[in-house]
């Protein structure tokens, strides 16, 4: 058959010249092939898929009839057209449809015609002398699967087709590459389409004749090699079960069906058997024994075989079934496995259950007796299995786990209803299994919501009353949240169905009452997590049980949002939550809920500080599930000024969502718009109103979009924070995505409607969304430099995906000048910058300029994209210059021609381009670029070596780092003339040293990442017969990638190159050539081969390269692979590492041992391996537990590293939360050892020889190292207490882990008692308990303190997890709490051991709510003397920790003495009474007890008791003025912190109050402390934590006491300090000072005159703190900023009267305006208010702007960052500007004020001028060039414009007003000149925000 592209073009000439065609058809047609052209065309699925859709519906449109009028010559071009498409698009299965549909509609005019030249092209398949190759296999394929015509034609010619599969598969596995390659895997899915789509022609050949068919034969006989194993492949494996399985569901009779079943069941026997189906018989000879042959088997026959076929009885045991005693077995056994399958074991397993509950009824007929009897085996077995690997860590496991238990529910239920049985005695016995597991445990919630629909909700929640407080503990922890949410929803969704079922008889309740039955149980439990203080439990309610229960009980939301009060802490959130779930829900409006007040809640939520909340409103206010619902005149409104105060928020998440809430507005504005006309002509007159209404949503929608599609532009600017312009081009995206008619191919939702178009052209004609206009498109253009990645793509993104195909020329010059510079830059961000603007200037192109990217010896070449490869050519002649200037002079070439930027310039022009690479690239051009990259590599590899002129050397040894240094050092000094000698060693690298590093480790990285992705692209684009590398190619390319990782140690170059060369890998293993896939084996071999040999480098780097180059190289392996390259790497590690040490070795050099280690650990974490690794790990982990007792310490070190990785890996996910989440993981005991059993006699071996080794031959503990044993408690302690252990197999752990606690060593002991709650099931925690309490010594018995210590520390583990819930205490645990009452002499001083007196008032306190009032305070005299006791000897505060201590005590008794202090002292402060007792004894205690106190209350201890927070802060205060003279700093500063800290307790950060005051201090002392704390700060004494403790108390006072003298100081210290330069805790302090001290003496500033000296004093102070809380809110950290907020809040609050009420917290954004608002309102006169104003303008000085941007070149390689990266002069110039114009206007008002404005003007008006005429002569004209570009891309420019217009337009103002400023200059001059600079700034790229906008066009300047 033709070429599509030959029929085409035959057909398009007929339809030209023939006539006879109606012209209507003609026309039709003509689009038709239009649009096939256009989907073989491009490259993209979408694009394809969308436009064969739209040729289908021509085709459809056009009547059969008028087809026939066809020319039979035109109608076989036609069909030929089509079919030779379907053979292009044979692997896009929905486009081979739409095309088999085009060819039936034209098989109803000629099938023959369709039938013939489909059978045709078969014909070339199956007629042929040649075997099937692998594209012949897949049109056979879709022929019979996507093709009506196809199926109709095999149906014909299936004997030819089976013959020729059969010839083929002999051939192919004989081949190792073909047998584990595609071409097997479609030849095993030809017969499986055969046998399934054709069964009616195949069952002759199997069922009817004896023999049997030979070809069909031969082909079983092929698939059950290939399910034996003798492919490794194992997605072919299971095919092929499939295969044979469809085969055996041919069969006309169930029982010749059955009988070929079970013989294909003696898979699971190790010898060779016989497989008889029907006629045939094959002999199978089984060669891996991996369980995939079974699991193919059983796959199989579960996915295809009929019911009967299932049900068929076996030949020698005629009662037993096939399903049940034959397929179970094999199923169950699977599952008990640990196979690397282990996904897909549970697969067939839910298959086998689905296949018993079809065939329940048939089973019951044949056995009489039920399935699952509650004493039955068959129950027992199926619960053992579901239930032991419902823990399991395989990843997606845990679906089909539930699956299974689901099924075997329902099962159970059907078989109690068909036999009686009313108790269902297992229903209930898995609830009380569930309720006994632990919360933590994720297995017991997917069981709990398949349980509940068969015991209901209230017996759930009867029996399990801790579940709802369970829930939000989970939803507290990331792991746990989806499995909670969904359990929720199941008792919603349950709880109605009951409701609504038990009133079946009587009326059915309203909705009403359904809600109100949801709140009596739930309402308090869902209010408390949306208004939680946990972020991670407040997010999940409001998103996952907020819109379950209001979809269930949509009523709900009334009694919800009745108990909320928007002033109450966390409310607002919840609030806003509620309401968009019910609007999201419902569809109705949410303000009619709560009337006007809802909206006014909503600006609450939309200003406050707490980004949740205003994302939760800004939900509410942009969903909707009508899209077209249009927004209201206040939504829009609202929204005009949210936006423009949310652009700088740092939340990446918030950014994020701001985006989507966005787009989603505009997409109801959009389809609102497009629903009410959207600009088409031609509608009704009839309806007059409903078209004036349908213009006004159109004006609004039309210029909200045009507001918002300008507003990002002004934003962009370079200057602005990232923060700002990342949310600017995210909103820019969100616009240009809905408002334009750009099609996404990448994309399957979201296109834009077929009528975009006329709402386009209706705002166009509006004079509306010019969206791509020069001015815009040079602002993009501008981003593409910005400092940060994401900046620069989304800036490329935009212009590339929706402005105009290409830049006028004056850009593109200017923008290829300054590439070139670029990419010439050392500094790598810069490189990039040039390497994006490459790609962006390739895309953006005319065709015809390619000239202009050629140099007079380079070609055209003669590819298929001769554009691109122009370029990709003049990049590959720029790097060849690069790489001989770095073969010449290194330091040149690092300084001026570094090779890195070329190389990212190549990657992203070759290989992000929109077309093929093979239409870029010819062989030619590849061979060069690889010699060339290969030359690099080598000379970069030289120069670390030190040998640059003969590059590295042969050995595979990389440098030391100490090697590389000194070979840099001696490449610079023979730059610069010099030898290389040995001066004065210095610590900091030059800048030459830097270079030189950046440019190799950079280049280096590059060329990995670039080969490995042009390897990448090349083998899947290129045919097999025209490769563009040959094998030689790639074995030079392994050849680099080898060099890099191994000759290397710069891990950013080993990181980097690993990228690339994973991907090459994967390349040549997925490869169907043997050749290619022998070349990763080899340098796998390689590899292993250079670790087990002796190296004779340093230690460094964990092995350097050499593990990553062995990880790459099995992380590429198939997954479906049997991974034969990692066993053999796993297998070859293992005994490397195993190898014993040589007798005489060197610790510095590294040892094959040690890199074998090493590289363990990087297949254990390496994240692409998963969890393959994991049948490794028994014995991975024996391996690193033994080599812990290697003599060598590196071994030592490596094997801790493997066993802490190899921990991580096991165990699983880590439960992620909030502070106090649990630290075990998610895998209990039981269900570990059931995942590696191999792991549990070797760690209890470990441990009970540890035990042994203690004892002594005295009996006392006796110190022995055991190297293993804390890692294996730690392993142990990690695991999730509280599972049953129900076989009791690991009871045996108990015994040495109790013994441990003699351990000498503190950490095992403390490991040892964590280890026991974990492997110690919770029925035996009483046990426990009793015998260990019954060992406490009498206080005249000897005893070994170790042991003592250790058993006081298991026995409070235990009772803290034992005593976790709430419940009455059992007699057992009276009788615990007995005997620790007994040994109270523990905690008294005839116990000499402090650490054992610690130990046992640990446990004191855990069981202190069942302790007697008596013992209590027995124990707290005790205790209170105790510290009332001076202590004479030397205290230590270090507690022993791996030290034999008991002889340390009896010599030495005051060692940790003090840790025991401070228990006692944390113990007696829990009562009140003995708080008061403590602390009113302050003075009198020693100064380490006074510093353990006051450590005390600033841990927050001493906060919860309002009587005891009083005594503390009482006792603080007096005794302060002695604690400032102390010269210890940190009781210093603890003691401040403790004061700060009561006094302001319940201030919370986002709920500011005044600070307690119960005792003021008597003034003298007051000023005395003052004083000194004054001073400190004033001086500088101490460092920043200590002076922002002593702010924070001299706040505290000066609060209380309000003297002008102190309050000026105290304003001369935060404007020291609120300096961008000064550290971040001082900041924090100043801002923290405000809301002490500010909000007290500004509130009685602002109330009562005669506070201050003088009115002028008073106005100097509010302006010197508005003007420090301005500063504070433009600070780059966003928790000063927000505290800076809080003052403002609190400001805005005591203005209100706000009383008690807690204060709400305004946005930073909103605060601004609050204080500017204020400063003009009560110190508009102020000498310093304008002053203020003009301080936080920018200066206009435009010349030293131009003067710095002219300076080019790099002054270093690294730029220095500004101080204060948040902080934009641009938008605060817009900010002040209203307020300068507004201060204007009291001109008249005051004399002073006059003046000052006047001499303002006369200052400033000479700098104006010069500034404003500088602008004019700078504008570029009609034609960019290069130094405007470079003036849009300096960060300082826009913000000077913007303070000069500012200052312009400011003095345009004063002009209008007074007549004395008016004198200065000519104020139409003016204004002339200030407008037309200002328009041809913004013609030029400029964009100004629109305060500054309107300001200088408005009408009101004169």
């Amino acid at each position: 058959m033709l070429p599509f592209e030959d029929l085409l073009t035959s057909l398009q000439d007929c339809m030209i010249t023939e006539d006879k065609t109606p012209e209507d058809v003609s026309q039709a047609l003509e689009l038709f092939i239009n649009k096939l052209d256009e989907s073989s065309r491009t490259s993209v699925k979408r694009c394809k898929e969308r436009c064969l859709e739209e040729a289908a519906q021509l085709l459809r449109k056009i009547p059969g009839a008028q087809l026939h009028v066809l020319e039979e010559r035109h109608l076989l071009l036609l069909v030929r057209l089509l079919i030779s498409m379907q053979l292009q698009m044979v692997n896009i299965s929905t486009a081979s449809r739409k095309l088999d549909q085009m060819l039936q509609h034209l098989a109803k005019v000629d099938h023959q015609l369709v039938f013939r030249e489909t059978c045709h092209c078969l014909h070339t398949i199956v007629h042929t002398d040649q075997i099937l190759s692998i594209e012949d296999l897949q049109r056979a394929c879709m022929f019979l699967e996507d093709s009506a015509v196809g199926r109709e034609v095999w149906r014909v010619t299936y004997p030819s087709l089976l013959n020729k599969v059969a010839e083929l598969f002999p051939v192919v596995l004989q081949q190792e590459g073909w047998r584990d390659g595609p071409l097997c895997y479609v030849a095993v899915k030809v017969c499986l389409q055969i046998f399934q789509l054709l069964p009616g022609e195949v069952a002759p050949l199997v069922w009817v004749d004896q023999r049997g068919s030979p070809a069909v034969q031969s082909i079983l006989q092929a698939l059950m090699d290939i399910i034996l194993g003798k492919c490794s492949n194992r997605d072919t494996r299971l095919l092929a079960g499939t295969a044979v399985a469809m085969l055996i569901n041919t069969a006309p009779e169930s029982e010749a069906g059955g009988a070929a079943a079970w013989s294909l069941l003696q898979v699971s026997h190790s010898e060779s058997w016989l497989l008889a189906v029907g006629g045939l018989q094959v002999q199978c000879d089984p060669t891996a024994q991996d369980g995939v042959d079974r699991l193919a088997v059983s796959r199989g026959l579960l996915t295809c075989c009929r019911p009967h076929i299932l049900l068929c009885s076996g030949v020698e045991n005629t009662e037993m079934c096939l399903l049940l005693g034959g397929m179970f077995p094999l199923v169950f056994a699977l599952c008990e496995e640990k196979l690397d399958c282990h996904y897909y074991a549970f697969e067939v397993l839910t298959l086998w259950l689905k296949k018993v509950k079809e065939s329940l009824a048939d089973l019951w007929k044949m056995t009489g007796v039920r399935l699952l009897p509650d004493d039955g085996s068959l129950q027992q077995q199926l619960i053992q299995v579901i239930w032991t690997n419902a823990e399991s860590p395989v990843e997606g496991l845990s679906e089909f786990v539930r699956s299974a238990f689901c099924l075997l529910l329902e099962l159970y239920e059907m078989d109690c209803k068909q036999f009686g049985d009313t108790k269902k005695t297992l229903n209930s016995t898995l609830l009380q299994r569930i309720t006994k597991l632990p919360w933590e445990a994720k297995a017991k919630y997917a069981p709990l919501c398949a349980l509940l629909p068969y015991l209901g909700t209230d017996t759930v929640l009867d029996q399990y009353l801790e579940l709802p407080n369970h829930l939000l503990k989970c939803l507290s922890t990331n792991h746990l949240s989806p499995c909670a949410s969904e359990l929720y929803k199941c008792l919603m969704q349950q709880q109605r169905r009951e409701l609504c079922d038990g009133s079946a008889k009587q009326a059915p309740p309203t909705e009403l009452d359904l809600a109100n039955q949801w709140a009596g149980r739930w309402r308090p439990v869902l209010l408390e997590a949306l208004t939680s203080e946990v972020t991670l439990l407040q997010n999940n309610s409001s998103t996952q049980l907020l819109p379950c229960t209001l979809q269930v009980f949509p009523s709900a939301v009334e009694p919800l949002l009745a108990s909320l009060d928007p002033a109450a802490p966390g409310h607002l959130h919840a609030w806003a939550c509620i309401m968009s779930s019910h609007r999201a829900t419902s569809g109705r409006s949410p303000w009619a809920l709560q009337g006007d007040s809802a909206l006014e809640t909503l600006e609450l939520a939309l200003g406050s500080g707490d980004d949740k909340v205003r994302l939760a409103a800004l939900n509410l206010l942009c969903c909707s599930p009508k899209t077209k619902e249009a927004p209201t005149p206040e939504e829009l409104s609202i929204m005009r000024t949210f936006i423009p105060q949310n652009l700088n928020c740092e939340s990446s998440p918030f950014r994020q969502h701001f985006q989507v809430g966005v787009k989603r507005f505009l997409v109801r504005i959009r389809d609102s718009c497009l629903a009410h006309g959207g600009g088409q002509k031609g509608k009704k007159n009839g309806d007059a109103g409903h078209s004036e209404k349908a213009e006004v949503i159109l004006d609004q929608g039309i210029g909200f979009v045009e507001w918002l599609g300008q507003l990002p532009y002004c934003y962009l600017a370079a200057g602005h924070s990232y923060q700002r312009k990342k949310t600017a081009l995210l909103l820019l995206s969100a616009v240009l995505e809905t408002c334009t008619d750009t099609w996404s191919p990448d994309k399957k939702k979201g296109q834009p409607p077929e009528n975009m178009g006329s709402l386009i052209n209706c705002a166009r004609q509006r004079g509306q969304w010019d969206f791509f206009c020069r001015a815009k498109q040079l602002v993009l253009i501008g981003c593409l430099e910005d400092s940060t990645n994401e900046i620069r793509e989304l800036s490329a993104g935009l212009l590339l995906r929706f402005f105009p195909p290409s830049f006028p020329d004056d850009i593109t010059a200017v923008l290829f000048e300054r590439t070139k510079q670029l990419l010439c830059s050392p500094r790598v961000q810069e490189a990039q910058m040039g390497a994006l603007m490459m790609k962006v200037l390739l895309q953006k192109s005319e065709d015809q300029f390619q000239e202009r990217w050629l140099d007079s010896n380079a070609a055209v070449s003669s590819v298929g994209n001769p554009k691109t490869s122009s370029v990709v050519r003049y990049l590959v002649k720029e790097l060849e210059q690069h790489y001989l200037t770095a073969k010449a002079d290194m330091m040149l070439a690092a300084r001026t021609r570094p090779i890195h930027g070329i190389l990212s310039a190549l990657e992203r022009c070759l290989l992000e381009a929109p077309s093929s690479v093979c239409d870029i690239v010819d062989h030619s051009l590849a061979t060069e670029l690889l010699g060339l990259l290969e030359n690099i590599s080598l000379l970069l590899l030289g120069v670390l070596y030190g040998a640059q002129d003969t590059g590295a050397d042969e050995s595979d040894a990389p440098p030391s780092f100490c090697d590389m240094g000194n070979a840099i050092s001696s490449l610079i000094a023979q730059a610069a003339g010099g030898s290389h000698g040995e001066g004065e060693e210095c610590v900091l690298l030059s800048e030459e040293h830097s270079l030189v590093l950046t440019c190799c480790w950079v280049s280096l990285k590059e060329i990995g990442i670039f080969l490995g992705s042009l390897v990448e692209r090349i083998l899947a684009e290129s045919k097999p017969t025209e490769s563009l590398l040959t094998t030689e190619d790639l074995r030079r390319a392994s050849k680099v990638f080898k060099d890099i990782l191994l000759k290397c140690r710069h891990w950013g170059a080993v990181e980097g190159c690993c990228v690339g060369f994973t991907k090459f890998c994967a390349s040549l293993l997925s490869s169907n050539n043997p050749d290619l896939q022998d070349i990763p084996a080899h340098m796998l071999k390689q590899g292993l081969q250079v670790l087990q040999s002796p190296r004779c480098t340093s230690v460094t780097r964990r092995a350097a390269g050499l593990p990553m180059l062995i990880l790459c190289v099995v992380s590429a392996e198939e997954a479906s692979k049997a991974r034969p390259l990692l066993a053999h790497s796993m297998h070859t590690l293992l005994e490397t590492a195993r190898t014993p040490l040589p007798q005489s070795w060197d610790q510095t050099l590294d040892l094959p041992q040690v890199c074998a280690v090493h590289t363990l650990q990087a297949l254990v974490r390496g994240s692409g391996l998963g969890v393959a690794v994991l049948q490794f790990a028994p014995a991975v982990a024996i391996l690193s537990l033994t080599l812990l007792s290697s003599p060598c310490w590196a071994m030592r070190n490596a094997a801790l590293q493997l066993y802490s990785s190899l921990c991580s890996r096991m165990l699983g996910q880590r439960p992620g939360g909030e502070e106090g989440s649990p630290t075990q993981h998610g895998m209990s005991p039981p269900a570990f050892f059931s995942h590696y059993p191999a792991l549990q006699p070797f760690l209890l071996g470990e441990l009970k020889g540890a035990a042994q080794d203690l004892q002594g031959p005295s009996g006392e503990a006796r110190l022995r190292l055991q190297p293993a044993l804390y890692p294996v408690l730690t392993l142990l302690a990690k695991l999730q207490p509280g599972v049953p252990d129900l076989t009791e197999a690991l009871s045996d752990f108990l015994a040495p882990l109790i013994q441990l606690a003699a351990s000498p060593i503190y950490s095992v002991r403390v490991m040892a008692s964590k280890a026991l709650v974990a492997m110690t099931p919770p029925s035996e925690y009483m046990n426990i308990l009793i015998r260990l309490t019954a060992e406490l010594p009498g206080p005249q018995k000897p005893c070994c303190h170790n042991r003592l210590h250790g058993q006081l520390l298991q026995i409070k583990a235990i009772l803290d997890r034992a005593l976790c819930t709430d419940s009455a205490p059992s007699a057992d645990l009276c009788e615990v709490v007995s005997r620790v009452d007994a040994s109270l002499w523990l905690v008294t001083g005839a116990q000499r051991c402090p650490m054992v007196r610690g130990a046992y008032l640990g446990v004191a306190g855990s069981l202190r709510r069942f302790s007697s009032e008596v013992y209590l305070n027995k124990l707290s005299d005790t205790l209170l003397c105790e510290l009332h006791t001076p202590q004479h000897r030397l205290q230590v505060l270090d507690t022993l920790s791996d030290t034999h201590f008991d002889a340390l005590c009896m010599s030495t008794p005051q060692v940790g003495l003090l840790s025991f202090h401070q228990k006692a002292i944390h113990f007696l402060c829990a009562d009140l009474k003995w708080v008061c007792q403590i602390w009113d004894n302050f003075s009198a205690v020693g100064p380490d007890l006074r510093l353990t106190l006051v450590t005390w209350v600033v841990d927050g201890r001493g906060l919860q008791q309002t009587n005891g927070k009083q005594v503390i802060q009482r006792v603080l205060q007096s005794n302060l003025w002695e604690a400032l003279l102390s010269r210890c700093v940190e009781y210093r500063r603890t003691y401040l912190a403790a004061l700060v800290a009561v006094m302001t307790a319940g201030c919370d950060s986002t709920l500011p109050q005044h600070p307690s005051q119960p005792a003021p201090l008597e003034e003298p002392v007051l000023l005395e402390c003052l004083e000194l704390l004054l001073g400190d700060l004033e001086g500088q004494r101490g460092g920043p934590e200590f002076l922002s403790q002593a702010l924070y108390a001299a706040s505290l006072l000066l609060s209380q006491w309000r003297k002008i003298s102190m309050s000026q100081r105290w304003c001369s210290v935060l404007e020291r300090h609120q300096s961008p330069d000064a550290p971040e805790a001082l900041r924090m302090a100043c801002a923290e000072a405000l809301c002490l001290a500010g909000v007290p003496l500004m509130s009685q500033a602002l109330k009562e005159n005669n506070t201050f000296s003088s009115i002028r004093t008073r106005y100097r102070v509010l302006c010197r703190l508005i003007n420090t809380s301005l500063y504070l809110l433009q600070d780059e950290s966003q928790q000063v900023r927000m505290k800076a907020a809080c003052f403002t809040s609190m400001l805005h609050h005591a203005s209100r009267g706000g009383g008690q009420r807690s204060v709400y917290i305004m946005q930073v954004n909103r605060a601004l305006p609050f204080l500017l608002d204020l400063l003009l309102e009560e110190c508009w006169d102020s000498p310093g208010t304008l002053e203020v104003l003009l301080c936080h303008l920018p200066e206009p000085d435009l010349r030293s702007v131009l003067r710095e941007a002219k300076e080019t070149g790099c002054a270093s390689l690294y730029e220095q960052d500004e101080a204060n990266v948040f902080a934009e002069p641009s938008v605060m110039s817009a900010c002040l500007l209203p307020y300068l114009l507004q201060i204007v206007e009291k001109y008249s008002e005051s004399s002073a004020l006059a003046q000052r404005l006047s001499a303002w003007a006369e200052e400033s008006v000479a700098q104006v001028l010069d500034s404003l005429s500088v602008c004019k002569d700078l504008q570029p004209g009609e034609t960019l060039n290069a130094a405007w570009l470079a003036l849009l891309m300096d960060s300082g420019f826009h913000s000077t414009l913007c303070g000069l217009f500012a200052r312009a337009a400011f003095l345009l103002r004063l002009m209008n007003i007074s007549d004395d400023v008016r004198a200065l200059c000519d104020p139409s001059t003016l204004r002339k000149n200030v407008q037309e600079v200002f328009s041809l700034l913004s013609q030029s790229g400029v964009h100004f925000p629109p305060a500054v906008t309107a300001a200088v066009a408005g009408d009101r300047l004169l």
